[in-house]
């Protein structure tokens, strides 16, 4: 993983879902904003997905367990598809909620995934 991109992902993220979350707790339902925070998210999962494939190529190998990061960077790729579809099929203020709460989830596994990447097991 690059390591500035990542924190870049986390940062975007964390602000998601706080936008989203302040949206939410003010009565919005999903809008082009909420949603298309969550889409930006979603992009830069699939360009970590991307740089996570051909990284190993380049010398940059994983730390931990290739497993658990893939497995990580996939359920996190499905997360933004999952409360998106929720958000666009549940038009309520609490589906902005659920956004901003599934955008905070990404930047955490974000995290667990650097940590995955960087830090030597055992």
């Amino acid at each position: 993983m690059i390591d500035w991109f990542t924190w870049v992902q986390i940062g975007v993220a964390v602000a998601a879902g706080l936008f989203c979350l302040i949206l939410g707790f003010a009565s919005r339902r999903p809008s082009d904003f909420s949603v298309g925070a969550i889409a930006l998210v979603e992009l830069l999962l699939i360009v970590q997905l991307v740089a996570a494939i051909i990284a190993p190529f380049a010398g940059n190998h994983i730390a931990g367990s290739a497993l658990e990061f893939y497995t990580y960077l996939v359920g996190a790729i499905l997360v933004p598809i999952g409360v998106t579809a929720f958000a666009l099929l549940e038009r309520s203020r609490w589906s902005t909620v659920v956004l901003g709460v599934g955008a905070l989830a990404v930047a955490v596994m974000l995290a667990r995934m650097q940590i995955i990447w960087s830090v030597p097991v055992g």
